[in-house]
């Protein structure tokens, strides 16, 4: 199963391989890194929330999908809002803090932005497994 996931992985095209091995996935996992930040426990759970299931869609389906896309909208929204609200408040925290809620935001805003359209386009029928 490991195997047709990563398989899977590498059958997308490289740009996104880039973009979700180096980029979306660590900023969000670094948000552990905050956790003892103020509301840094909401958003390490709003941040790493949709590994979970996404990690079920990935066994279940033995690869990724379009499907994957779903946890994003229910979690993420919740969280650009948060962090919108952080950043406007000048929220203060450890170093680095402010910066990371900025990256933050602009990574989740950007997968949103594939998300949405991915989510319609499975819901439309495209089921398929990459």
């Amino acid at each position: 199963m490991v195997i047709d996931i990563w398989k899977s992985f590498r059958r997308l095209p490289v740009w996104v391989q880039i973009w979700v091995g180096l980029f979306l996935a660590p900023v969000n996992m670094a948000s552990l890194w905050f956790w003892n930040a103020p509301f840094g426990p909401w958003i390490a759970v709003l941040s790493i929330g949709a590994l979970i299931p996404n990690a079920a869609i990935m066994a279940a389906e033995r690869g990724l999908s379009k499907r994957m896309a779903i946890p994003h909208l229910v979690l993420w929204p919740i969280l650009v809002l948060l962090l919108i609200w952080l950043i406007t408040n000048g929220q203060e925290g450890p170093a680095g803090y402010r910066t990371y809620l900025w990256v933050l935001l602009v990574a989740d805003v950007i997968s949103l932005a594939f998300d949405v359209p991915d989510t319609i386009k499975w819901l439309r029928g495209d089921r398929k497994v990459a």
